[in-house]
């Protein structure tokens, strides 16, 4: 068996290495250097225990100390889109916002937005807000303070 477990180790680096670039979600790609300092012990014919120590090891040691880096690094890539752009807007109440009977518009660069208060309370029409949040097709609104 030994004999065999370069080979194994091998196919093992590769498995994982089509499943994370199926996934592209960082799931596989600490096994894959797990497996191959397992394959390299392998080659130099150390027993099956350390091979599979070594492989667990490095592989946890890549998640904990590299996860966190790779995480930063693809995160700070993400683009806003258009819709998360509006928060934090200051834009007029067009339609008396009033959360109770589902009402309420807001202009914001020329386009009508239905919204609805963040608090609860009704606000009159050409009131200045901030938006908060947009949930689903709709902006989360207060009271804006104009300074």
């Amino acid at each position: 068996m030994e004999a065999y477990m370069q080979w194994i180790w091998v196919a093992a680096v590769a498995l994982f290495a089509i499943a994370e670039a199926a996934t592209t979600a960082m799931v596989s790609l600490w096994f894959m250097g797990g497996a191959l300092a397992a394959f390299l012990l392998a080659v130099f014919s150390v027993p099956l225990w350390i091979q599979v120590t070594a492989f667990v090891l490095v592989s946890l040691a890549f998640l904990l100390i590299l996860r966190p880096w790779m995480k930063r690094f693809v995160e700070s890539r993400k683009t806003p889109t258009n819709v998360d752009s509006l928060v934090g807007k200051i834009a007029p109440v067009k339609e008396d916002i009033d959360n109770l009977s589902n009402q309420g518009v807001v202009r914001v660069a020329g386009v009508d937005w239905a919204a609805f208060s963040a608090n609860g309370k009704p606000i009159a029409k050409d009131t200045p807000v901030r938006i908060l949040s947009v949930h689903s097709a709709r902006l989360c609104v207060e009271p804006a303070e104009i300074v």
